[in-house]
């Protein structure tokens, strides 16, 4: 089959969205399929962006043997909301040209959000004649409403009406937990036509292994009882919840919480922590994906962390990196998030009321007083993921379902 990858987000960019859409990009090419990703140019959580990718408005690009046309965005201030949702639109409109100009393929898959972006393809895909896929990693406006992001009446009811429009016109919709699928169903999906696929992780790239290493040697780690939170810090992240912890953590000197990464809430973060005077967090920018790995291994205990008032039933990626890793988790989600399902099954974690920050610290205490308990819940949480979460079996549903819309039985 040919098909087209479209996604606002790519390697050489750092996140668990890019890489795992290059993960998928390499294990269709690894299947026999011609697959040419769309996308902009790298910009997202680089420190510096490389030479090649400085100048020029289309390029062609190649990554572990997969093509790549990228075209370039014009980006405007990210901590501004109207500014971001100018972007989104921004996305939708350059990547459905540029997919416009590219020869007809025999199945396209489009990543949202940015919720214009799968609106405009869809559009495009009846018009070329062409099946789309939309696969749905965070449901928006559901979680911009929740977290006081998008507050404008009649802006919700347009997209609204337009995430309706994206469930119906899409030849199949994919999500990546149970709770979502039931959001989709509600809001215009129907239910021959969406489906669960988990969000895999490489259980092969990610491994338990010891905490002494590079990284932990490098910034001071190797005699600390380390909580890490590794990721996007932004309005869904609410990080200020894990700075209260460290603040009733002060006085266990022992404890270091380490935080890594970027987004329009680090600042905010950062600020309340100097306010506090807590000198038991160590901020980092956001490290190259090869460093990852080390980051968990580095860690006694990993933290995921959602709004209280983000009621979608968000799975964050970096909850299966945790748990390939083989550290416990420390989870402080609302009520419906399927992450705390997960965490339930797999008996990897301790997970706390979303918003709690004494209730997130006790948590850790407890794994810091009982080390075998942290060992055991780690190990259970890879033995799950290597069940539950691989990426060949997977990338294997994505094939199956990119088959039947191109009419390819073979």
């Amino acid at each position: 089959m040919k098909i087209l990858l479209i996604t606002i987000n790519y390697p050489p960019e750092i996140g668990g969205a890019p890489h795992l859409i290059h993960e998928l990009a390499v294990s269709l090419k690894g299947r026999g399929h011609q697959v040419t990703v769309l996308t902009g140019y790298p910009r997202h959580n680089l420190q510096e962006v490389p030479a090649k990718y400085r100048r020029g408005l289309r390029m062609a690009d190649m990554l572990d043997g997969v093509p790549i046309r990228r075209i370039r965005f014009p980006h405007l201030p990210r901590e501004s909301k109207i500014a971001r949702g100018i972007q989104h639109l921004v996305y939708g409109v350059w990547l459905t040209a540029l997919a416009s100009l590219t020869p007809r393929a025999d199945a396209v898959l489009v990543f949202s959000p940015p919720l214009p972006l799968p609106w405009l393809t869809c559009w495009m895909g009846k018009a070329r004649r062409m099946p789309v896929m939309v696969n749905i990693q965070d449901l928006f406006p559901r979680e911009a409403v929740e977290l006081g992001i998008l507050t404008n009446p009649l802006l919700i009811r347009v997209f609204e009406a337009m995430e309706r429009q994206v469930h119906r016109l899409a030849s199949a919709v994919t999500v990546h937990s149970p709770g979502n699928k039931e959001h989709v169903l509600e809001h215009g999906g129907e239910r021959e036509r969406v489906h669960v696929i988990y969000n895999w992780v490489d259980t092969d790239g990610i491994q338990p292994a010891p905490r002494n290493n590079r990284f932990a040697r490098q910034h001071g780690l190797c005699d600390r009882f380390v909580v890490s939170y590794a990721g996007t810090m932004g309005w869904a992240q609410d990080m200020n919840t894990i700075v209260a912890s460290a603040s009733c953590l002060r006085n266990h000197k022992n404890i270091l919480f380490l935080l890594v990464g970027d987004g329009v809430e680090k600042g905010k973060a950062q600020t309340r922590s100097r306010e506090l005077g807590l000198e038991s967090i160590l901020w980092l920018p956001m490290q190259p994906s090869l460093v990852y790995p080390e980051i968990l291994a580095a860690s006694d205990v990993s933290l995921i962390n959602l709004h209280p008032e983000l009621h979608t039933p968000v799975v964050p990626s970096k909850l299966l990196s945790i748990m390939a890793a083989a550290r416990p988790v420390v989870a402080s989600l609302p009520d419906e998030s399927d992450a705390g399902r997960i965490i339930n099954e797999a008996n990897c974690g301790i997970r706390v009321k979303a918003g709690d920050g004494e209730a997130l610290a006790q948590a850790i205490l407890k794994l810091e007083s009982e080390r075998m308990l942290a060992s055991e819940m780690g190990l259970r949480g890879r033995a799950y993921v290597k069940a539950h979460f691989s990426r060949e079996a997977c990338t294997g549903q994505v094939e199956s379902i990119l088959r039947k819309l191109a009419g390819d039985d073979s």
